[in-house]
C-alpha cells in the first residue's frame, strides 16, 4: 500500500511538472504556493540574419516595447545573426486581485485569471497588448466585459475621423468586417461609461505591445482568438498603472521596473517610490535589501525581474504561499 501511494504521488508530481512545462510554452502558467508572486522563467533566443525584434517578439508572445526594453543597445530592425536576445518571460504578477482580467498599462500586458476548476491548480494566461497613446489614454479602474462580438464592424468616432482627415486619410462612418478592419476578427467591449473601449484584435500586428491606440487594448490575432474563446461576458476587468512591481518567490523579494506611461513623463515615478515599495514588502522580515540592485533596476527599467534580497526566513515563504493560495478561490 505504501509503495502504491509513493508511485501515485510520483506520477502526480510528474504530471504536474509536465503540465507546467506545457502551459509555460504558451504563456499560461500554473499558480501554486511555490510560484509565489512570479510566473515564468528567464529565457533567451538567438537572432537569425533575417530577424527583426518584431519577428522575435511575436514568435515568443512578446510585445514590441517589452522586447526592446529588455535588450538595450540592440537594433530593433537589424539585431544581427547570432545575437542573443533576452526574452522577458519571467514576470512579477501585478498587485491586484487575481481574478478575471488584469491589465497593467506600463507593462503593456494582460493577465487572465480564469476560475480554478475543482481538483485542478489555478492558472494565469498572459498576453502582450497595445494601449492608448498620450492624448487617448486608456482609463484606469474596475469594469467588466459587457459584450463579445465576432467579426465586428468598426464605427470610428468623429474625433478619430477628424484626426485621420487632418492627415489626408478619409475614414468611412463604418468599416465592415474584413482584412481592412483595425479591430480584427474578435472584440470584447468594456463597461466603461463615456467611451467605446474594447479589447480586440488587429490587422496590423507589428504594433502590438506599444502605446499607440485610441484607448482600446489591441492583441495579436491569435491571442485575441484564444482569449475570446475563454472569457465569458461579465468577466471582471481591472486596469492598473504599475510601472513598479514587487513580489516574493523562493523566499526572495524581486522587483520589476517598466518605463512610465507617456502621460506620466512630466512627473514620472521616482526611485523613492520604488524604495517605499521595497520597504513595505520587507517590513515584516529581517532580510537585508540590496539597495544597489534596486537602484540599478530603476535606472535600467528593462521590465526584467531582479532579486533584491537574499533568501528570506521560512516564515516569509509561508506568507507568500498563503497569498498565492488565495488564487485558488477567485
Amino acid at each position: 500500500m505504501q509503495e502504491t501511494s509513493r508511485r501515485d504521488s510520483c506520477w502526480f508530481a510528474g504530471a504536474l511538472l509536465a503540465m507546467a512545462s506545457s502551459l509555460a510554452q504558451a504563456d499560461q502558467y500554473l499558480l501554486t504556493p511555490e510560484t509565489g508572486d512570479l510566473v515564468g522563467e528567464p529565457r533567451t533566443a538567438v537572432a537569425r540574419h533575417e530577424d527583426t525584434l518584431i519577428d522575435i517578439a511575436r514568435e515568443h508572445k512578446l510585445g514590441y516595447d517589452e522586447i526592446v526594453n529588455a535588450n538595450p543597445g540592440v537594433d530593433p530592425w537589424l539585431p544581427g545573426a547570432g545575437v542573443r536576445i533576452e526574452l522577458a518571460k519571467h514576470r512579477v504578477l501585478p498587485d491586484a486581485a487575481r481574478r478575471g482580467i488584469v491589465i497593467n498599462l506600463p507593462e503593456h500586458r494582460l493577465y487572465y485569471f480564469p476560475p480554478a476548476r475543482a481538483g485542478e491548480p489555478a492558472v494565469v494566461h498572459s498576453y502582450p497588448v497595445s494601449i492608448g497613446k498620450m492624448d487617448w489614454r486608456t482609463p484606469l479602474g474596475a469594469t467588466k466585459i459587457v459584450q463579445k462580438v465576432k467579426d465586428p464592424p468598426w464605427y470610428p468616432p468623429k474625433s478619430v475621423r477628424d484626426e485621420h482627415a487632418a492627415k489626408g486619410d478619409i475614414l468611412p462612418a463604418v468599416v465592415p468586417a474584413g482584412p481592412d478592419n483595425p479591430l480584427g476578427r474578435f472584440a470584447m467591449r468594456l463597461g466603461i461609461p463615456g467611451g467605446a473601449y474594447l479589447i480586440h484584435g488587429t490587422n496590423r500586428p507589428a504594433g502590438v505591445g506599444m502605446q499607440v491606440t485610441h484607448g482600446c487594448m489591441r492583441l495579436y490575432p491569435e491571442d485575441i482568438e484564444a482569449l475570446f474563446g475563454m472569457v465569458p461576458v461579465n468577466t471582471p476587468v481591472t486596469l492598473v498603472n504599475q510601472p513598479f512591481k514587487a513580489g516574493w518567490q523562493g523566499g526572495r523579494l524581486w522587483v520589476e521596473v517598466h518605463p512610465a506611461l507617456k502621460e506620466d513623463v512630466v512627473e514620472p515615478p521616482k526611485l523613492t517610490d520604488l524604495m517605499r515599495l521595497v520597504v513595505a514588502a520587507t517590513r515584516e522580515t529581517l532580510v537585508p535589501v540590496d539597495w544597489a540592485a534596486v537602484q540599478q533596476a530603476y535606472a535600467e527599467s528593462r521590465g526584467i525581474p531582479v532579486p533584491v534580497t537574499a533568501a528570506a526566513e521560512p516564515t516569509v515563504a509561508t506568507a507568500a504561499g498563503e497569498r498565492s493560495g488565495e488564487i485558488l478561490d477567485p
